[in-house]
């Protein structure tokens, strides 16, 4: 990555916290929470741009626009909203998920191979 990715990329983060500040306090609220969620759990394709969470405040802004409450557009369970949102997606968890099973399959064999 240069220089001047790492430069465009703060300018595309800057404008789009800009838009999450310019949504109602609801909004932003559950934003964050969003956020924080995906962070933690969500797809690995979250840290290489914002696409999806650009998506999560077009969503949220046509919502306002329209005098919708922020659980009106998400509905009560944030969590259950982005699991849908990244189901097709690969997650941290499903990486951890794989390589345990690996490292059990490797430890598994190597038993095996030792009462041989």
């Amino acid at each position: 990555m240069s220089i001047q990715d790492m430069i465009e990329g703060k300018k595309e983060w800057r404008a789009h916290m800009a838009r999450v500040k310019a949504l109602p306090q609801d909004y932003q609220i559950v934003y964050k929470e969003i956020q924080k969620y995906l962070f933690k759990v969500g797809p690995v394709e979250i840290t290489e741009g914002t696409d999806l969470l650009s998506g999560i405040v077009d969503l949220f802004e046509e919502g306002a626009a329209s005098g919708k409450g922020v659980l009106e557009v998400t509905g009560n369970d944030v969590a259950a909203f982005c699991d849908d949102l990244i189901g097709d997606s690969k997650t941290y968890a499903d990486i951890y998920q794989e390589y345990a099973n690996q490292e059990v399959n490797k430890a598994i064999k190597k038993s095996i191979d030792k009462s041989k």
